[in-house]
């Protein structure tokens, strides 16, 4: 057996005797992971070199009889690199991290800033140790005995991010931390892939046993402040001047490329954690429910005598460039396309990139403008002044919850019912929301709405996401790992689960549709964000709104009324039908749902209400308070 490459050849007998570096597996030295590896390597070692200043290795490098694998990790992670200044480690860690972690970074900004002149190399040698302060600031203030084992906690985190950032081109700001401690196992799982445990091992986990081999100098506390604090001083003297001197340049990276600090790997996840804690934790504080809109009152509608039943469903990532019904060349919506008097919105935009920001939005009766998810909590929205007016409500969840929309309501979750055939993976098949809707319907005595949470297109895992009879568009992406796939193979597995979803809302159309005779009902359905699919090398959703790509934010909305719902209203169809070029929103959601149950209230606006103005004059005149 031989090492798999001669550049690693060096940093193991660096560390260990020849005899130890023999039992090293062969494999060929090709593809840009190993490459990656090799370079990560060749850096390890020349700054073990460095650092440990001609101190030899503990080990003996006399030959010696080969000896079982579990005493020679043992005899490996025993051994210990001396290092003569623990300012050193402070400082080379950052720098490796932002050499070999932060491709991405350096790739976009040197794509926005980048020019042929000395001002520019100048700039991003300027950058570098900017953020070569901001990186060390992670291990400057961590105690000498935490030192190796934060350092070890960020290397992973590091990998982690490194991964993410390059496989799928996310972002880590407090939006994307928000939706990853709002993500549940199932969604977890769907996002384990071979690559990424292999990330982790080479760049995460490999790193941390060298970390846990060094041995750094003991130091008093005076010293150890000392040091740091002349280190803290001319790093941050050299930055300045570097701010100062090339301030046009930083101007015009702050300003106008916000979302590149981000990319800063680790620093940008910390950062959005912290950050994240800080506004949990207030939101964690007992509060007083604000009520938004105060009294509601229920204006009158024509003669019906029936309740009036809404369906409204939220879809989940369908992006409106794959919906049939606005253009899209493939036949994605076969079935909606034949239902009569289906309304199809063309020009709709979501008001945040994530369920996490958009879902409690939609509900929300401010608008995008004046959203904040974490005030969002604590105020009274949408189900909650449908409730007040007498309208009774229901939650049914084929997702990770409501992300607490629906905390005061009446809520069902469908999430791996496994007495269910149709629930044969990490979730349900949005069929289960259909579930006992006949019955439901024959049994309702008031205005009731019925909010459908679907699990829709979410991905990586598209193709779990319909039954094996929806794959039509062929071939489909199996795996999570999107790369791995060609990107029409990514569309053919994303356009199987539109197909899917097309097929649930003309059966819950055709539900509503056979009720007609005891009930006046209306479907609303509007996904909650868009989804990348490889464009620009862009895969799923949660990139900054400011700079998500269309895709993200424009989404599919579309309505269906029966004949008696447009009748007690005295809505013109036709008038709606000529609307569906106009720009639309999420913040139509609200103010259309009120004006359907004639709610009104301090914050109902009639200029949102999309139904509002197909209405015939004089018949919301009046309305009594609740």
């Amino acid at each position: 057996m031989k090492l798999a490459s001669p550049r690693w050849r060096p940093i193991c007998q660096h560390l260990q005797s020849p005899a130890q570096c023999a039992f090293a597996v062969e494999r060929p030295d090709t593809g840009v992971l190993p490459r990656l590896i090799s370079a990560c390597g060749s850096v390890l070692l020349a700054l073990l070199r460095f650092m440990t200043r001609g101190h030899a290795s503990q080990q003996s490098t006399a030959a010696a009889p080969p000896a079982p694998i579990a005493s020679r990790l043992t005899g490996w992670l025993s051994g210990r690199i001396r290092l003569s200044s623990e300012l050193l480690f402070i400082v080379a860690v950052p720098a490796l991290w932002l050499v070999l972690y932060n491709l991405r970074f350096w790739r976009e900004t040197i794509a926005v800033m980048w020019h042929p002149a000395l001002g520019s190399v100048l700039f991003i040698v300027s950058l570098f140790t900017f953020a070569l302060l901001v990186q060390t600031l992670l291990l400057l203030f961590l105690p000498s005995k935490l030192l190796r084992a934060g350092t070890c906690v960020l290397f992973i985190l590091a990998a982690l991010v490194s991964y993410f950032s390059n496989t799928y081109g996310v972002f880590m700001d407090k939006d994307m931390m928000r939706n990853i401690f709002a993500t549940d196992t199932a969604e977890v799982t769907g996002l384990l892939t071979l690559r990424l445990f292999t990330d982790l091992l080479l760049l995460g986990l490999l790193p941390c046993l060298l970390i846990w081999r060094i041995e750094l100098p003991v130091l008093s506390w005076r010293q150890r402040l000392k040091q740091r604090s002349a280190l803290f001083a001319g790093m941050l003297a050299v930055a300045t001047v570097g701010l100062f001197a090339l301030s046009p340049a930083y101007a015009s990276f702050f300003r106008q490329h916000k979302s590149l600090r981000y990319l800063v790997n680790p620093m940008s996840a910390v950062y959005s954690a912290v950050s994240l804690g800080f506004s949990e934790s207030k939101a964690a504080e007992p509060m007083k429910l604000v009520d938004a809109g105060g009294p509601v009152t229920r204006v009158a509608s024509g003669p019906s005598g029936k309740p009036l039943v809404l369906f409204l469903v939220i879809g989940e990532t369908a992006r409106a460039a794959d919906f049939q019904l606005g253009g899209y060349e493939q036949p994605t919506n076969p079935e909606l396309a034949r239902v009569k008097d289906l309304i199809y919105f063309r020009n709709t935009a979501s008001c945040g990139t994530s369920t996490a920001i958009s879902l409690p939005c939609i509900f929300f009766s401010g608008g995008r403008k004046n959203f904040n998810v974490d005030d969002a909590r604590h105020t009274t929205n949408l189900l909650d002044m449908l409730s007040q007016a007498g309208v009774q409500v229901e939650w049914l969840d084929n997702q990770s919850g409501c992300k607490g929309v629906c905390a005061r309501v009446s809520t069902i979750q469908y999430t791996s019912k496994t007495d269910s055939p149709v629930c044969k993976t990490d979730y349900c098949y949005d069929q289960q929301l259909q579930s006992g809707l006949t019955q439901v319907l024959g049994q309702v005595q008031r205005d009731s709405v019925f909010v459908f949470h679907q699990i829709g297109s979410h991905g990586p895992a598209y193709a779990q996401r319909y039954p094996a009879e929806f794959e039509v568009f062929k071939p489909a992406c199996h795996s999570s790992q999107l790369d791995r796939c060609s990107q029409q193979e990514v569309r053919n597995a994303y356009d199987n689960t539109i197909l899917y979803t097309d097929h649930n809302l003309a059966q819950q159309i055709e539900v509503l549709r056979a009720a007609s005779d005891h009930i006046d009902s209306l479907l609303i359905y509007v996904s909650d964000h868009g989804e990348s699919l490889g464009e620009n090398g862009v895969y799923l959703h949660g990139v900054p709104y400011a700079l998500a790509p269309v895709y993200q934010k424009h989404v599919p909305l579309m309505m269906w009324m029966s004949p008696g719902f447009a009748a007690r209203w005295k809505i013109n169809t036709q008038c709606m039908q000529i609307r569906d070029g106009d720009a639309f929103s999420h913040d139509n959601i609200f103010h259309t749902v009120m004006g359907a149950f004639g709610v009104r209230n301090a914050v109902y606006r009639k200029d949102l209400d999309m139904l509002s103005g197909c209405v015939s004059s004089g018949n919301r005149a009046s309305g009594r308070t609740l």
